[in-house]
């Protein structure tokens, strides 16, 4: 199989990333271990999920005894981000078979999405698919391997010791780095407002709610705002 020079380029474009995207990818390894999850349990959600976020928040809401419902809902709320992804990346991938449309879609990640179409608006002569692939095939190697020697580390660590500060650590990197606008601002604020309320609600039904009540927020500020000053 002749491998474009641009799956290289997409590869050397998300190099620098794997800074964050390893320690994160640990970080979801020793969660999994810390609420009873086998090696083998950890390394299949890890492969069939790939969504870091919401394995955290998962793991975070079992070690909580929420039921299964509460799970997949808070799941599939917080992997909402990713249709937006695949509408914005249609149009570049749209004409290649159903089989690589799947196997590109399985492998979307904030990081691989933000790099490839930071590169495909400023270089019009790139093969997409290529340089998509590159990208992401590099930052789902890194998970995996990553996701595997954080669990291994944890399964050697005392229970004891706990692994709480994982979560707000891991959450707060994220959050710091996508404060770029006001809806996201607003987002951040009142999602937090209402996690800290309603802690006390049953099952953590507090974190699906301050979830939705923050992409409200900011769905309803950006709707509100001339596009010039939402970046302001």
């Amino acid at each position: 199989m002749h491998i474009d020079k641009d799956f290289y380029a997409g590869v050397r474009g998300v190099v620098p990333i794997l800074i964050g995207v390893i320690p994160f990818a640990m970080i979801s390894g020793v969660a999994a271990v810390s609420v009873g999850l086998t090696l083998f349990e950890t390394i299949g959600i890890s492969v069939i999920v790939f969504a870091g976020a919401s394995q955290l928040v998962v793991y975070q809401l079992m070690s909580a005894g929420s039921p299964w419902i509460i799970m997949v809902l808070t799941a599939w709320v917080i992997n909402l981000r990713f249709t937006m992804y695949s509408a914005t990346l249609a149009p570049y991938l749209q004409k290649l078979p159903l089989g690589q449309k799947a196997l590109l879609a399985y492998m979307l990640s904030d990081q691989a999405f933000g790099t490839s179409m930071s590169y495909f608006i400023g270089n019009e002569k790139v093969s997409h698919r290529w340089y998509y692939f590159g990208a992401a095939l590099t930052i789902w190697v890194a998970w995996q391997i990553s996701a595997v020697i954080g669990a291994l580390l944890g399964a050697l660590v005392p229970a004891s010791w706990g692994f709480d500060f994982a979560f707000p650590l891991s959450f707060m990197a994220l959050m710091f780095g996508a404060l770029y606008d006001r809806p996201t601002v607003a987002a951040a604020l009142v999602g937090g407002s209402v996690a800290v309320l309603a802690r006390g609600l049953p099952y953590n039904t507090g974190l699906v709610l301050a979830i939705f009540l923050g992409i409200a927020a900011g769905y309803f500020l950006e709707s509100r705002l001339p596009r010039k000053e939402i970046a302001q």
